[in-house]
This record gives structure tokens, sequence and C-alpha cells, in this order.
């Protein structure tokens, strides 16, 4: 059996469709569905049910399941520590904004328990750029939100965040239980610089360009409000400060916690170890121990 193989079997398995995982792991369906079945094959045995509709695991597909995701995770283990033998023993991190989310504070312990000769540098960055320096070249894998452009990116979404509209604790529409964005057309928003990447700039504006002061950091967006009244976006579970109001916003996508990398790295060995690493912390969607976001 090839590792290649087994990270193919595990996406479909986790995934449940040939379609998505093909999605997942950047490839085309036949070659994966040939590549399965020949897994089967070999093993002498049905690994899943198919039907119109997607697949289910056999009893053999569950165990090969957990064997695959433990064989995958060891060989990438083996990976980072001749990596790190080799020399290649640092990694950048970006995170946008706030360093002290629970979640990165537990993949930071996660990550030095499984990588303690490893050198992490962080890059912390305002909210001018959400691929935090990754698409300069400034770091290796970002901790950052959607949307913004991912051309030449990989991403994986970690958590999903409710959003409301940031407000004076006196605004008149500070009491309301919850708000439309039609609700606050005719005021002021916060904004970000010109030059800032499109499809981020328009979704903190609650999905159109709006006229308001112009912020580079989360204090600035606070400032913004508590001086000026304006209104802007931001995550319902934040504590926004004394003065300031948080208002739940309906019909709005939530604020999507992402790791980015860049898809020349997909081989990197500590780069594959963060992201499953991340996926762990975060206790996302799917379990992170297999590596199959990689080919």
């Amino acid at each position: 059996m090839e590792l290649r193989t087994l990270r193919y079997f595990v996406a479909v398995a986790e995934e449940l469709h040939f379609g998505r995982a093909a999605v997942r792991l950047h490839m085309s369906q036949p070659p994966l569905s040939r590549a399965v079945k020949g897994l089967e094959t070999e093993l002498g045995a049905t690994l899943l049910h198919r039907t119109s509709a997607g697949v289910t695991l056999t009893d053999a597909g569950a165990v090969l399941l957990d064997e695959a995701r433990g064989l995958l995770d060891r060989a990438d283990r083996v990976r980072a520590r001749v990596a790190a033998a080799a020399g290649d023993a640092a990694l950048t991190v970006g995170i946008l904004g706030d360093s002290t989310d629970p979640d990165v504070v537990r993949l930071a312990d996660a990550y030095r328990r499984r990588h303690p000769h490893v050198e992490v540098t962080v890059r912390e960055t305002d909210l001018t750029d959400p691929t935090c320096g990754l698409h300069a070249g400034l770091v290796d894998v970002a901790l950052t939100r959607g949307p913004f452009d991912r051309t030449g990116l990989t991403t994986y979404e970690l958590r999903a965040d409710p959003v409301g509209a940031l407000l004076r604790a006196d605004d008149p529409l500070a009491h309301r239980a919850a708000l439309a964005p039609g609700d606050l057309a005719d005021r002021r928003w916060f904004r970000f610089p010109e030059g800032t990447d499109p499809e981020w700039q328009t979704y903190w504006n609650g999905g159109e360009v709006r006229p308001g002061p112009v912020v580079r950091t989360v204090r600035e967006c606070r400032q913004a409000v508590l001086w000026n009244g304006t209104v802007g976006m931001t995550l319902v579970g934040h504590e926004p400060g004394e003065g300031l109001t948080v208002v739940p916003l309906t019909g709005l996508s939530p604020s999507r916690v992402l790791v980015a990398w860049r898809e020349a790295d997909h081989q990197r060995p500590l780069i594959r170890s963060f992201v499953r690493t991340a996926v762990a912390a975060y206790d996302a969607r799917r379990e992170p121990s297999d590596g199959s976001w990689f080919r």
C-alpha cells in the first residue's frame, strides 16, 4: 500500500463522497475512483458501499480508516523530524488580529509539544492584509479569516463565528435583539484603506462598499465607533469594550476562521503538521490526523 493511496481513501471516507474528496485533494474524480478501487483489489475487501448519493463505509473500511490515520500521522512525523534534522527547523506563522484567542493558545501548546525544537516566529498583522503576508512571502502559514483572494493559496476552515453590528451603547438601535444590514443602510461604517482585498472589504461592510472612517486595527475599529458613532461588523462573541455593544446581524454569513498556506508548500512537513495540529486544536469538523489535504 502506498501512502498516497491511503490519503486518497481517507479523504473519500471522511467526505463520504468521491466528488467532494476529489475537490479536497485538488484532483479529478476518475483517477481517485480508480485508486480506491485498486486499493480494494489489493486488500481483497470492499471498503465502501457506493450509491448515487455518495458512499458509506463497510466494516472493513472503518477498520482501514482508523489504521490509515495512524500510519499517515506517523509518516508525517517522520518527515518533520527528518526536515528538522536537515535544517528546516523554523516556521513563520501569520496571525490576524488577536493571538490571545483560546484556540490559538491551544494550538501553540500542541505544536510545541509536537515539535519542541522548531523555532516558530509569529507575525501578527492588522486588518489590511487578511493573508497575513502569505501572498508577499512573509509567512509560511497563516491563521486568519475569510473571504479574500485565494489565488495560489490553499485554505481549510477551522471555525465559523456569528457576526454582529458594533454600536455605541447609547445608539438608538443598541437595544434591538437583532439587526439586518438594511437597518444600517443610511449609516457610516468603518472601512479599510484603499488597496485592501475587495472581497475582505465588502464582507466587513455588510455586503457592499460604504463610506466612513478608515481603520487598520481592531482597536481603531472600536475607537471609530466610540468617537464618531459609526457602525461596523465584529464577532458576536467578542467583548466590545466600555461604551460599546454588539447586536447580532441576520442575513450575513458567519466569519470563517481559516488556516492558509501556499499551494507550492503542500509537501513541507512542518506546514503539513501545523495544519493537522490546527484542525485538532480548533476541534474542526473532520478529524485531522490523516494529512489528506495534501497530495
